[in-house]
């Protein structure tokens, strides 16, 4: 493998070069919602290592602060963990260092402790019967309350990360066999996870019984793979086979799959921003294309929010697939408005404070030409603070358009996320604080609108009470945290069902 100066990555792989662009880098301003995690592995395949490697880098948007991957040769686990880009953490001597059939990776983005070194997944661990490894995307809500319990009965943590709780408890549980250990750790926890661990042995992948976050299975021959989302299977050519149900446990083994489903059964209650934002539009996840269901909210808006206007334009990249929908339901001209620098680094030289708006700049600059003299229906998919919402019409107005008309993919964000991607305070969120009106004079459009929580759901051609959507309407399908800190522990699932997501037993040692 040899990484060339211009950012070209080549890797070699049964025989054949494979030639990667410079890692893209999802727009990380404040006026975004950030993302979570991203999980891959591998098992069965004489060079899993660099098969994870491919299924990280195609799984880059899910998380850009950290990148591990852990290999098992003959049993002996090996990392390789570092802080930054998949590309910049695995070097090809690096890469060298990790021979072995089974691997699980992880690219990380932290929702839940501090960007370190420490923290960085796969979380690689020493034990009474020998060694593991564990990957998770999500949040668990009552992680704090664990810790604590943990802490108090002489626990000792290495890390300041939710995902180490999971951890404790594999390595306390009594059952014989590896699956069987993780299955009883997670009997213990709430809240949002999609999981890989191995012990050398096995790779077992698992998701939450409500569902929150994707998991694919696919195979490559007669390797088994698993990944966060279906890009990651494209990237190695990998047949998609099915996904991991909520509340499954699959156990993998060079001998096949095992699947374990322990929990009761749920009505699912998947995260609908990884259609909004979080997930490629390449991807397939709950069943669904992410770029149909972006289109179609695109043309939900141009259905019940239409404005006459000359062009319609994206922030980009994201919001592409939404402007598209739009612009084809409403007959109005698609433009790429805005050109966007795909070449940005993770750090650059700022000018002096006095050129104003410069991070917003050095990512987009608006194409005069397109835009001058024009109306324009400008679509977004989210807006957050709505700082940099702010800093892009002033852009536009700059560029003479006559009119600016803002259209949002998802409904306003009123509440923080407790299952896996970093909202801010709900204090902090200009949904929360403001009205429709407030927020138009703020930004400075001609008009503003955003999607309704029906659209949302109409756009997935699912049903409401198959999702989570609380940052749009309060409705947690879980306790909270503040649930567990105040000492409030209660159901707060609508009986939609007979059935019910029964809460983990308190206190530990009941």
């Amino acid at each position: 493998m040899a990484f060339e100066d211009d950012g070209i990555v080549s890797v070699k792989i049964s025989g054949k070069t494979i030639q990667l662009p410079p890692c893209h880098l999802r727009d990380r301003s404040e006026d975004h919602l950030r993302d979570e995690c991203g999980l891959f592995g591998v098992v069965g395949h004489k060079e899993a290592a660099t098969l994870t490697y491919l299924g990280l880098y195609a799984l880059q948007h899910r998380g850009q602060e950290g990148a591990g991957i852990v290999v098992s040769d003959d049993g002996q686990l090996n990392a390789q963990r570092g802080i930054g880009l998949v590309s910049d953490v695995f070097k090809p001597h690096k890469l060298a260092r990790l021979p072995g059939h089974m691997a699980i990776g992880h690219v990380r983005y932290s929702t839940y402790g501090t960007s370190e070194l420490k923290n960085v997944q796969p979380l690689p661990v020493d034990y009474a019967r020998g060694s593991m490894a564990l990957g998770h995307n999500g949040n668990l809500v009552n992680a704090k309350t664990l810790r604590e319990q943990l802490e108090n009965e002489g626990a000792i943590f290495q890390t300041t990360t939710d995902s180490e709780v999971i951890i404790q408890f594999i390595a306390r549980a009594g059952a014989d066999r590896f699956v069987d250990c993780v299955v009883e750790a997670l009997g213990k926890v709430l809240g949002a996870y999609s999981i890989l661990a191995t012990n050398g042995e096995c790779v077992v992948a698992a998701r939450d019984p409500l569902g929150f976050r994707p998991l694919w299975l696919g195979k490559l021959g007669d390797a088994h793979i698993v990944s966060s989302e279906t890009c990651g299977l494209d990237i190695i050519n990998a047949d998609w086979v099915r996904e991991v149900e909520p509340g499954e446990v699959v156990c993998i083994t060079t001998g096949g799959l095992e699947s374990i489903k322990p929990f009761k059964p749920a009505i699912p209650r998947s995260c609908i921003f990884e259609f909004v934002y979080v997930a490629r539009p390449d991807s397939h996840i709950f069943g669904k294309s992410v770029d149909q269901v972006r289109k179609k909210l695109g043309a939900n808006l141009a259905k019940v929010k239409p404005v006459d206007a000359d062009l319609v334009m994206a922030v980009p990249d994201c919001s592409n697939p939404a402007a598209l929908g739009y612009a084809h339901e409403a007959g109005i001209p698609f433009d790429m408005g805005f050109i966007r620098n795909h070449y940005v680094g993770r750090t650059f030289i700022e000018p002096d404070q006095h050129i104003r708006d410069f991070g917003v700049r050095i990512k987009l600059n608006p194409a005069r030409s397109a835009i001058e003299g024009k109306r324009i229906i400008l679509i977004d998919d989210s807006i957050v603070r709505g700082t940099t919402a702010q800093k892009i019409i002033k852009m536009l107005r700059k560029c003479d358009a006559k009119e600016i008309h803002f259209r949002i993919s998802c409904p306003p964000i009123i509440n923080s996320c407790h299952y896996g991607i970093d909202t801010p305070d709900r204090e902090k969120l200009i949904g929360y604080k403001k009205s429709v009106e407030e927020m138009r004079e703020f930004l400075d459009v001609d008009s503003l609108a955003f999607q309704s929580i029906e659209g949302l759901v109409d756009a997935t051609g699912l049903s409401k009470e198959q999702f989570c959507l609380a940052c749009f309407n309060n409705d947690y399908p879980t306790p909270t945290p503040d649930d567990f800190d105040s000492g409030i522990v209660r159901r707060r699932l609508k009986d939609t069902s007979t059935e019910s997501y029964d809460l983990p037993v308190f206190p530990l040692n009941p």
